[in-house]
């Protein structure tokens, strides 16, 4: 399926490459970097080239670039792409192309494991670190006096069983589950601050330690939220359809046990609100005044704010006061960057004064292109976890959940 892959930095150059069915040309990437100069941040999935089909992801300010000569299932591909960077990050606590280059021997050996002539093979974390052991500072030295690789011996315990996410004989001091229910927002207000699109993505990350093989069960208080659900491969669907609870036997450590989609505009709600006065006119000095508040937040608070406002190109500088965070403005991208952080509703966050703007025949448009913010112990859906149960094993774990609120890929437009 996959014939080669390719990591690109954010200059357009080539870092690293993977061939597994064939060699393909390096140069085919062009096409990806030809589309990702145009629009960086809206480059097409799938890229058809006279001889390939180029699919690629963005993360962590790199791009990998998967070339592939038949015909496939592209969310096959994109989600083999994602795992891939799940991976490293969880070998190497970040990815990105420092960390990836002093680690070049053991990212080849991790893809040589994952994907079996072009195919996936092996990408559960828990398998691949029994076959290649995570790199520290004693087994680099050691590796580097004895000559071995970080390559096991051995074929890993549970790649042969029924459950292969889980290795044999796990054993901990103390029994820990954790739960973190991360919602995104992703929402349209027009200029009047009426909502035009707004949706949530959400997903449940995990980190468990627990010793033996527990059989764990979840149950929410208003499961009929969902419109769409994905899980991890140990959740037993047919339970999920019949009672809507989430039963599983969990990987050992870190893993995202479902991502959800919730659709429906009247559950959504917004959790800041932005007043903005901006009137633009050619060949004039024109006022700005912003002004940011929580809206829907349920008493907690709205940490992280961050706006970017995207002004026309012939706005040549701003002259602005803010009564929290600082400013920034791009002359070159024309983009105004407002870093608020916390809102204190006491005193809410404002940014006015003057904005030049040079002679013009064309239309003046504004737009805040990107919203940032953070909201701990709240899930803005209304979700709750009912109920954690564990059987199997006969001791008492610790549980916790924490609920977390972010901005996604949301637009205010003025």
């Amino acid at each position: 399926m996959i014939h080669s892959l390719f990591i690109v930095n954010s200059s357009g150059d080539v870092f690293l490459e993977k061939h597994w069915r064939s060699v393909v040309s390096r140069s085919c990437v062009s096409y990806f970097l030809d589309v990702h100069r145009e629009s960086p941040n809206d480059v097409p999935p799938v890229i058809s080239t006279p001889h390939h089909y180029l699919v690629s992801i963005q993360r962590n300010g790199i791009s990998l670039v998967a070339a592939c000569k038949q015909e496939f299932p592209p969310l096959f591909v994109i989600e083999f792409l994602h795992r891939v960077v799940d991976t490293f990050e969880d070998y190497f606590s970040e990815c990105n192309e420092n960390v990836i280059k002093e680690n070049y021997v053991i990212v080849y050996e991790l893809l040589d494991e994952m994907l079996d002539n072009g195919f996936p093979l092996a990408t559960e974390c828990n398998i691949l670190k029994e076959l290649i052991k995570p790199p520290n500072i004693l087994r680099t030295i050691a590796n580097s006096v004895t000559g071995k690789s970080n390559i096991s011996g051995t074929l890993p315990s549970g790649q042969l069983s029924a459950i292969p996410w889980r290795r044999t004989g796990v054993k901990y001091t103390n029994n820990e589950a954790y739960f973190d229910v991360v919602e995104e927002v992703d929402a349209i207000i027009d200029k009047n601050g009426q909502t035009i699109f707004a949706e949530i993505q959400g997903y449940i990350d995990c980190c468990i330690k627990l010793s033996g093989m527990p059989d764990l069960s979840l149950s929410f208080m208003n499961p009929r939220l969902f419109d769409d659900v994905s899980f991890h491969p140990c959740v037993r669907f047919k339970r999920w359809e019949s009672e809507r609870i989430l039963s599983f036997i969990p990987p050992d450590g870190n893993f995202r046990l479902m991502s959800y989609h919730i659709g429906s505009q009247s559950i959504v709600a917004i959790p800041i609100y932005v007043r903005h006065n901006l009137v633009l006119k050619s060949g004039e000095q024109s006022r700005l005044d912003i002004t940011v508040g929580p809206k829907t937040t349920m008493g907690r608070t709205v940490e992280g704010v961050k706006l970017d406002i995207c002004m026309p190109k012939v706005v040549t500088n701003c002259s602005l006061v803010v009564n929290q965070g600082k400013y920034t403005y791009d002359t070159v991208n024309k983009v105004l960057h407002w870093d608020i952080g916390r809102i204190d509703a006491s005193k809410l966050p404002n940014i006015r004064g003057t904005v030049s703007v040079a002679a013009t025949n064309s239309t003046l448009e504004t737009t805040i292109d990107r919203v940032h913010f953070t909201i701990s112990q709240m899930a803005v859906s209304g979700l709750k976890v009912n109920r954690l149960d564990m059987y199997g094993e006969k001791y008492k774990p610790f549980k916790g959940v924490k609920y977390v609120t972010k901005a996604g890929k949301f637009q205010i437009r003025m």
